[in-house]
């Protein structure tokens, strides 16, 4: 069976000094995700130097050269502070956007929101992006996910928000991944996920970690790990929990097959429906998961898979979706109209406290 995609993503970092906390959160995460096998690589954001200065980004890049895993950095706003992105790509050595890459059958494309722009948060994408962006979702014959700084309604070309929405929603994107909010997000808009992961400086709401993310035969599932929260991590890639379903085939019938991502070492990883009996789950063969098959019984309403560990034991729960003509549809595309909302399983506070909405002005 094939295994999913799965990768973390380490929110925006807005590295200033050495000895600023940030860099020592930032050096901590990077240290923490060489501890572990099951996933495909790490994924930042942009906002990656707070003022876009060489030295700053000799940081980032000595925290990334520390990663065994490929790692994918996309530009923000502040990024471009210095007026243009020479010193991003000097400093970073990372290929010019926007690009793609295939993993594990899934195409991953990578955008530039910043480049076109004049600087600050005047996100463009320019008439050749948006043309490279249409030309690989027309011709997808694949899932794909897209990586950018934030929402396509934050986009201020001329027609440019309205298109790349679209393109999105008619397309095969079944998650796009962001930063720039400050704050942890989800926001489903019947097609597609949008994920936006809090920053690691700059914070203004909750603890410091990263977000975990996968993608799973077309299913999204995705959670916040904490920085100070020990292996193991539990994710439950499969089914769909409801608020995140987009897909009649997502909801479950009768009987379904439960797949969980379990980060770091697990003595032992079971499951149970409601507050039923636990029962164990296996490792598949030649994969990163563990499975099970599950008989769903009627009015049951929460499905959970914990993992535990010689000293601690973690847990993930979803609510898979039952009724096919009862999911989630759109409020406004391509934006945060369609926030789920507070979601402290997944480590969504929903206060929103950050640049977009309800925090300082960075």
């Amino acid at each position: 069976m094939t295994a999913p995609l799965a990768f973390a993503h380490i929110g925006d970092l807005h590295l200033t000094g050495a000895e600023a906390e940030n860099a020592h959160d930032f050096r901590a995460i990077v240290a923490q995700l060489g501890e572990v096998d099951g996933l495909d690589f790490v994924f930042v954001p942009g906002d990656n130097a707070d003022n876009g200065a060489p030295e700053q980004y000799a940081l980032v890049r000595a925290g990334l050269d520390r990663l065994s895993l490929p790692v994918h950095v996309i530009t923000g706003d502040h990024d471009m502070e210095g007026g243009s992105l020479d010193a991003f790509y000097a400093g970073l050595n990372v290929p010019r956007l926007p690009y793609a890459v295939d993993v594990r059958g899934v195409r991953c494309l990578f955008l530039d929101m910043c480049g076109p722009g004049g600087g600050g948060p005047d996100f463009r994408l320019g008439p050749d992006q948006v043309a490279w962006l249409a030309d690989e979702l027309e011709r997808a014959d694949r899932d794909c996910i897209l990586f950018m700084h934030s929402y396509p309604a934050d986009l201020k070309g001329e027609g440019e928000a309205a298109r790349v929405a679209d393109l999105v929603h008619r397309g095969p994107v079944r998650l796009v991944e962001m930063g720039h909010t400050h704050y942890n997000e989800l926001a489903n808009d019947g097609r597609t996920v949008y994920a936006a992961t809090r920053s690691t400086g700059q914070i203004e709401e909750g603890p410091v970690g990263y977000a975990i993310a996968v993608l799973d035969r077309g299913v999204v599932s995705w959670r916040f790990k904490e920085l100070a929260q020990p292996w193991p991590f539990v994710l439950i890639t499969s089914p769909a929990d409801r608020r995140l379903a987009f897909d009649a085939g997502h909801a479950v019938g009768e009987r379904f097959t439960l797949r969980t991502l379990v980060l770091g070492p697990a003595e032992r990883v079971e499951f149970r429906i409601d507050e039923g009996p636990w029962q164990a789950m296996a490792r598949e063969d030649g994969a990163r998961c563990h499975a099970a098959e599950v008989t769903w019984p009627a009015g049951a309403q929460v499905i959970t898979v914990r993992a535990a560990g010689r000293e601690s034991e973690d847990a993930d729960a979803i609510e898979p979706a039952t009724d096919p003509n009862g999911l989630p549809t759109s409020r406004g595309i391509g934006s945060d109209a369609d926030a789920l909302g507070a979601w402290p399983g997944r480590g969504l506070l929903g206060t929103q406290l950050g640049p977009n909405r309800n925090g300082r002005q960075w």
